[in-house]
């Protein structure tokens, strides 16, 4: 089945070869051209398609919109950008200036008809008509980072932020435009699938706004007979099955610890630590000195994508494995090294000694191997590398903060199996930064009942140790909303399965290894569903008496729709899952691990995870400060 991520790929790669069908074969040669993108368009194309693939793609220049231009004639010029007042502004811009020969403008989003003919009189009055070649919607509005992941923005953008969401003086304008904003880029994840979904999602939210709103988009296009998206010829068949997909809509506050949660797996824990963006890292080189506060030192950039077969396999593993499956890799990589050395010397190929005539004809084979086998070789050195030093890092951060003491302590909050006073460790100087603390505290209140005078003695220690308070008035404000409410989903989803600690990384430390792991637990987790992902399991089953029976219903290809579920409807196989206010990549991992578990040799289910944007901790912590400092 073709993912997300590939079916994004091929849209771009055939709007490059100037939306034309791409040749099966590679004997013609690419028309060389410019691409000319706003940062939104550089967001979505980054974390697909490198520098390299776009040369060959014959795009030779890849310019910013609104970056100083010179004119290049002979040669299309693609733009890809989002239709605002800006981005037209410099379009017809650089009709006045005659920069370029033939345009061929792509839209992410469908660009409006008001719009448009302001274009087409920029057009007129520049005598630029016949250079426009193509004017095009792409519906390509979401940024996708995994085959099973998407975002809407950049986890940089504050647009459609928690924060933005939920803050009070959010005007109902705002509001209705944030929400028009996230149909926009849900209506093109579907485009993209080719694929109309069953929507559901919770009453009186933000997600029931968007499923409204996108149950809507979706009926008028479909009822649309000029203009309808959804018809596709058999050689263009849906993403998914013969059935339809779910399409899951949630909003961030059915589940505020997990954002918050200290992490053990090696994607998620990068996210937590480093500056994880767009499938992109930088690492510090000095990382030991930034983990204890030191100064900043010089940065590098690291890429991390499908095409690095070790991230695939490990991003969702525990970190002590990962530690462990760099060191096999290591090994794996001496050993091929040492067997180019060995047959270098029996073939008398040391320092400057001329080659001995008298070669065995088997050592001739091995060597022409082993030279054939040298750029793979290399390209294992670059990538084992990369993750020795990616993975240096994260456990300076871990040791330094003792992340996986937090760790411990969270699964063991949120499993009811709390064995020590919380007060003690939160006093103990050397356990974690104030941030850490913070996380720690705000799982706890969640997922615990006590009286309020034990909450305030928390407090109070936590304003010794130097926490920002900020966030506490915003939680409690939540917790006493949600208690209230029907779903009581305050305290009692959280099921932690509790950790237990094995042997301290003993084949590790037997085999000499480059990860200096002593001091620092090595924690098996039973696994365990969250929150959002045993609400997908339940919709998924479509069981009855289950939390989700009065979540909305909604059928675009029905013409009068119901809110009500239908009864006796058959499992789906397919889902996304999409979270209004930011998801997390602990949320990712763990459908990502239930569909694993699901899937037989008989069954293949699905789940695509999305949200509006990807927050780690410190940024998601840093919003609910925003949103406390207006209550108190």
């Amino acid at each position: 089945m073709v993912s997300l991520r590939d079916k994004q790929i091929n849209a771009i790669k055939q709007m490059l070869n100037l939306n034309q069908p791409i040749a099966k074969t590679l004997a013609s040669e690419p028309v060389w051209k410019l691409l000319i993108y706003d940062r939104v368009g550089q967001d979505i194309i980054s974390p697909l398609i490198n520098i390299q693939e776009l040369r060959e793609m014959g795009c030779t220049l890849h310019i910013q919109l609104h970056s100083d231009r010179d004119s290049i004639p002979d040669v299309p010029a693609i733009y890809f950008c989002a239709p605002t007042e800006e981005n037209l502004g410099r379009i017809a811009q650089d009709f006045q200036n005659g920069l370029y020969d033939v345009y061929h403008l792509n839209f992410i989003a469908p660009i409006s008809r008001q719009k448009l003919e302001d274009l087409a009189s920029a057009a007129l009055q520049t005598n630029c008509v016949a250079n426009i070649h193509k004017v095009y919607d792409q519906y390509l509005n979401f940024i996708t980072l995994e085959d099973d992941l998407f975002i809407l923005k950049h986890q940089n953008s504050d647009s459609m932020s928690y924060y933005a969401i939920n803050r009070a003086n959010t005007n109902d304008v705002e509001m209705e435009s944030m929400m028009d904003s996230i149909v926009e880029s849900l209506f093109s994840v579907c485009v993209t699938l080719g694929n109309v979904p069953i929507i559901r999602c919770p009453k009186n939210s933000a997600s029931e706004m968007v499923a409204r709103k996108l149950e809507k988009k979706l009926r008028e296009n479909l009822y649309d007979a000029r203009n309808n998206l959804f018809h596709m010829d058999a050689t263009q068949a849906g993403n998914f099955s013969f059935q339809r997909p779910i399409l899951v809509i949630l909003d961030r506050n059915i589940d505020m610890a997990t954002p918050l949660h200290h992490t053990w797996t090696y994607q998620a824990l990068l996210s937590d630590v480093c500056d994880l963006s767009l499938n992109r890292v930088v690492i510090e080189e000095d990382s030991e000195k930034m983990a204890q506060g030191g100064a900043r030192r010089k940065a590098k950039p690291y890429d991390l994508d499908n095409r690095d077969k070790f991230w695939t396999s490990h991003k969702g593993s525990p970190f002590p494995n990962v530690a462990e499956s760099i060191q096999e890799e290591l090994e794996s990589y001496k050993s091929s090294e040492d067997e180019i050395k060995k047959l270098k010397s029996t073939m008398g190929i040391d320092g400057d000694t001329e080659v001995a005539y008298s070669m065995v004809n088997d050592t001739t084979a091995r060597l022409t191997n082993a030279v054939n086998s040298l750029p793979q070789l290399m390209e294992k050195k670059r990538l084992i590398d990369m993750h020795t030093k990616i993975a240096t890092n994260i456990l300076n951060f871990i040791k330094s903060r003792r992340l996986d003491l937090f760790f411990e302590m969270e699964e063991k909050i949120m499993s009811k199996s709390l064995d020590k006073p919380l007060s003690d460790l939160l006093q103990e100087p050397e356990f974690g930064s104030p941030d850490d603390k913070m996380r720690l505290y705000i799982i706890y209140y969640i997922c615990t009942n006590l009286p309020d005078t034990e909450y305030k003695k928390l407090e109070t220690i936590l304003q010794e140790v130097g926490c920002n308070l900020s966030a506490i008035p915003y939680i409690q404000r939540w917790k006493s909303i949600n208690s209230r409410s029907s779903n009581n989903l305050a305290t009692n989803q959280y099921e932690g399965s509790g950790t237990r600690t094995v042997t301290m990384f003993s084949k590790l430390l037997s085999q000499g290894s480059s990860f200096v792991m002593e001091g620092v637990k090595n924690l098996v987790v039973k696994r365990h569903n969250l929150p959002v992902t045993k609400i997908t399991e339940q919709l998924m089953e479509c069981k009855a008496n289950t939390e989700v029976d009065d979540y909305l219903y909604f059928d675009p290809k029905l013409l009068r729709g119901s809110d009500v579920c239908p009864k006796n409807r058959a499992p789906f196989q397919d889902a996304i899952v999409f979270m209004i206010g930011g998801g997390n990549y602990i949320e990712y991992q763990n459908l990502v691990d239930f569909i694993k578990q699901k899937n037989t040799s008989s069954t293949s289910k699905r789940i695509i995870y999305g949200s509006t944007t990807l927050n780690n901790a410190k940024q998601f912590l840093k919003q609910l400060a925003l949103l406390g400092e207006e209550i108190s």
